[in-house]
């Protein structure tokens, strides 16, 4: 399988994805936990189907230490016993947010209000940032038909 089209092959599109990449180093650093980021970023792109996303952010997860219980759950996290009210809370922005466009009226004010009870500001902003982020590669991803299973932990460090 491969790609339609090499998103590292022309000088001005690796451009595009590396100023992406400069953007999620930033997000990294706004405090929201790394564990939460993965989690975030799995859940999006389980909804928006990109297994390129998939197989890089489990098996970062995984390097990092996260169960294979809670990756195993992340799909079906509102029944899951195993994450914290402030994973659940981001867990449910990342899906209001991924959905957009399903909601008249984009993401409703209960869903901001329970993750502004876990996360301060500044945390917030990286949410949000995060999960436009995520969408935005997974979109990419999908769209060129990106294969998924060859990644390998650390590779775009």
């Amino acid at each position: 399988m491969n790609a339609r089209l090499n998103l590292f092959g022309d000088p001005q599109t690796a451009e595009i994805v590396k100023h992406l990449v400069a953007a999620g180093k930033v997000v990294t650093d706004s405090g929201l936990p790394a564990a939460t980021q993965e989690l975030v970023k799995i859940r999006a792109s389980q909804i928006n189907g990109c297994g390129f996303c998939l197989d890089m952010h489990v098996k970062e997860a995984a390097h990092a230490g996260e169960t294979a219980t809670r990756l195993h759950l992340v799909a079906a996290w509102r029944e899951a016993t195993v994450f914290t009210d402030a994973e659940r809370a981001a867990l449910e922005l990342a899906e209001q947010g991924t959905r957009i466009a399903d909601a008249a009226g984009g993401v409703p004010d209960e869903v901001w209000a329970n993750a502004a009870k876990h996360y301060d500001e500044r945390q917030l902003a990286g949410l949000v940032f995060l999960i436009g982020l995520i969408n935005a590669f997974n979109r990419m991803n999908v769209i060129v038909q990106q294969p998924a299973g060859d990644y390998r932990p650390g590779q775009f460090a």
